[in-house]
């Protein structure tokens, strides 16, 4: 039970509802409490009036939605589709689908027809014809001709052949080896004497001069570089780290408090103001009710609804009444002529035919009607007139 209890406990506040500026006040510091009362009244007074009006532009916007956007939107896209999509429509279906109908007709009959006929009947016997003189005759002259080539080709691959061997001997003992001679006792033995006795020490020396002056270079900018970090640590670090520990770190946490605060006390009065707007138009809407609603319903109720009722009873109804009676009469009336006439024509059948036979009298093609409805015993209003 102790269990159950304390899960149906509700939970306690957090500090950003309406009613939790306590907890988090606890938590703050004196800082925090001098700071979130002034800001809480600041922000909320700024907030309300901006609440209000977002929530008055909202309910404006809905409504508006519903009276306006909808039905225009839906005019605008039945305007469209008349506009834009039926005439396409049209187009495509009585002007661009039989004009593609009769293009494709009259390529099947100007162009596809033509070039069947043309293949079967000229390019295909022009095709075998070709087929069979290159069978027949181009390709035994072609492989004759090229025996006779290869032939010739290997006869003059093989008199080449020893032309070049014969040059390549002569210029390897005229030429080669008396430049191989000439070079080596004149060129490359001097320059390896040369390398050995003069080159080599004059390295060797201007390297140890080369490694001095590195050397001497490297501990004068080893100097300058100690010189520059301590210069720079007295005149840079110490002040930056100075005044990052005891100007910007405290500055930044008042700033981190302050803007907490602001933000919360943005939150706090944004939830104020939604509250106050919800009464504020929760009031209006019970103004409008009981001002204009009420009104209206009780005037529409106590006097339009009664006027209405003796409207129907003692105009409408019995107009309707009228209004049916007088259609019954008029089709009464137009049943009477119609069997007026078939009667006189019927009259009019015997005097230019004569009566017929009971049994050769030929099938009427008009309905039948009942005996009532004859001009001898009608009982209609007209017949009744037309009687006295």
């Amino acid at each position: 039970m102790d269990h159950v209890e304390l899960e149906k406990r509700p939970p306690e506040p957090s500090g950003r509802g309406p009613g939790g500026a306590g907890a988090s006040g606890e938590s703050g510091g004196c800082l925090v409490v001098a700071i979130r009362m002034p800001v809480r009244i600041v922000a909320l007074v700024l907030v309300v009036p901006v609440r209000m009006a977002w929530d008055a532009l909202a309910a404006a916007g809905r409504f508006l939605h519903r009276t306006v956007g909808r039905p225009v939107g839906r005019a605008l896209a039945w305007l469209a589709r008349a506009v834009c999509v039926w005439p396409f429509v049209a187009l495509w279906r009585w002007v661009l689908v039989p004009a593609g109908r009769g293009l494709a007709w009259l390529a099947r009959v100007l162009v596809v027809v033509p070039a069947g006929w043309a293949h079967r009947y000229l390019l295909a016997p022009l095709g075998r014809g070709l087929v069979w003189l290159y069978a027949r005759v181009l390709t035994p002259v072609g492989q004759g001709a090229w025996w006779l080539l290869r032939g010739i080709g290997a006869v003059l691959a093989a008199v080449g052949a020893g032309l070049w061997t014969g040059a390549v001997w002569l210029g390897r003992y005229l030429v080669v080896v008396p430049v191989r001679w000439l070079v080596r006792y004149l060129v490359v033995v001097p320059a390896v004497r040369l390398y050995a006795r003069v080159l080599t020490p004059a390295g060797r020396a201007l390297a140890r001069c080369v490694r001095g002056v590195l050397r001497l270079l490297g501990v004068v900018v080893a100097g300058v570089v100690a010189a520059l970090v301590w210069a720079g640590r007295v005149l840079l670090v110490v002040p930056a780290v100075a005044a990052w520990r005891w100007v910007f770190v405290p500055v930044g946490r008042v700033l981190v408090v302050v803007g907490r605060e602001v933000g919360e006390a943005l939150g706090h009065a944004w939830r104020v103001a939604g509250y106050v707007s919800v009464a504020v138009g929760r009031f209006l809407a019970a103004l409008f009710r009981w001002v204009v609603v009420e009104p209206v319903r009780r005037v529409y109720r106590g006097v339009l609804t009664p006027v209405g009722h003796v409207v129907r009873d003692a105009v409408l109804r019995p107009v309707a009444e009228a209004v049916r009676g007088a259609g019954r009469t008029a089709r009464q009336a137009v049943a009477a002529a119609r069997e007026t006439v078939r009667q006189a024509r019927a009259d009019v059948r015997r005097a230019l035919f004569g009566e017929h036979p009971q049994g050769d009298a030929p099938a009427s093609r008009e309905p039948r009607r009942p005996a009532g409805r004859t001009l001898d015993g009608s009982t209609t209003a007209l017949t009744h007139l037309t009687k006295d």
